[in-house]
């Protein structure tokens, strides 16, 4: 399992939502570390936060 930095304007783009959805439901938000489990594969994640349309919303 790998660990990710992502800048905190990403929470507020649909599409994370979305994912952030996923998680909550499938895994919770009560982690100890303050870390969040996504219910994606690391390709997955990477292609949604390398997203021009995630990138350029947020840089806005």
């Amino acid at each position: 399992m790998k660990r990710f930095v992502v800048p905190i304007s990403y929470v507020n783009h649909p599409m994370f939502g979305e994912l952030l959805d996923m998680a909550e439901a499938e895994f919770g938000f009560n982690h100890p570390m303050g870390a969040l489990t996504l219910p994606c594969d690391e390709d997955s994640f990477l292609h949604l936060i390398s997203s021009p349309v995630l990138i350029r919303s947020v840089n806005r």
